[in-house]
């Protein structure tokens, strides 16, 4: 898939991760790149075509999907993190979680699959989690709902191979954004982070290990769950 003289919609485009997809989009030649945003006072990107987007709202998804029916690459980033626990977390939060990081990208995916396949195929590329593969004791919501969001990539390849639309995950552990501005953590720069899933759609990959921590947990995936949870360990 190329990127010059495509054009793309970024969710959650008005800052951290999404504002580097949107601006790096611009740097490689894209036609377009609308900017999705539930506020789109904030999006401040030079170039940009601005959409109002709520990723929870179908109604707000598909107009979006009408007003960008020239799309060719979509990028699902926009998400939430309440760092809520599963079992003694608010309820809401948890939901909350799903609602965002599952049920949104799911409602993008939906919307644009028939724009992306009148327009030849194009791509998506799903920004996942090292946490869509371990727990780490501390928001399970949200690992629950990338873990959740890691099948439906792979479930919507799957069913969106046939009007040859690429589907992309890119997996990243902590990203220096306002997210976790307030975690004290190894984090990776968002700018790296966004080149990496540009270069990964670009080379066609199925699948992007963005940062050292997440090639680092994918090559322990089959290990005996001791091994991954060492913490557990008798």
């Amino acid at each position: 898939m190329h990127i010059e003289g495509s054009i793309a919609l970024v969710t959650g485009a008005n800052r951290g991760l999404g504002r580097h997809f949107a601006r790096q989009l611009l740097e490689r030649g894209a036609a377009k790149v609308y900017a999705g945003s539930r506020r789109i006072d904030a999006v401040d990107l030079p170039g940009v075509e601005p959409v109002q987007l709520d990723i929870t709202d179908p109604a707000s998804v598909a107009a979006a999907a009408a007003k960008a029916a020239d799309t060719t690459i979509l990028v699902n980033n926009a998400g939430i993190a309440t760092f809520a626990n599963l079992l003694e977390g608010d309820g809401a939060a948890v939901r909350s979680e799903m609602e965002t990081n599952f049920f949104g990208t799911l409602n993008m995916v939906r919307a644009f699959a028939p724009v992306l396949g009148a327009n030849g195929g194009g791509a998506v590329l799903n920004i996942l989690s090292v946490l869509s593969w371990r727990a780490f004791g501390v928001g399970n919501a949200y690992a629950a709902a990338k873990a959740a969001s890691w099948s439906l990539t792979n479930g919507a390849r799957l069913e969106l191979a046939a009007q040859g639309t690429q589907v992309t995950g890119l997996h990243v552990g902590g990203i220096d954004t306002d997210m976790l501005a307030a975690v004290e953590a190894e984090k990776a720069d968002p700018a790296d982070i966004a080149r990496a899933g540009l270069d990964g759609i670009e080379a066609g990959a199925l699948e992007v290990l963005a940062d050292r921590n997440a090639v680092a947990l994918k090559a322990i995936l089959n290990a005996d769950p001791s091994v991954l949870y060492p913490e557990l360990a008798s």
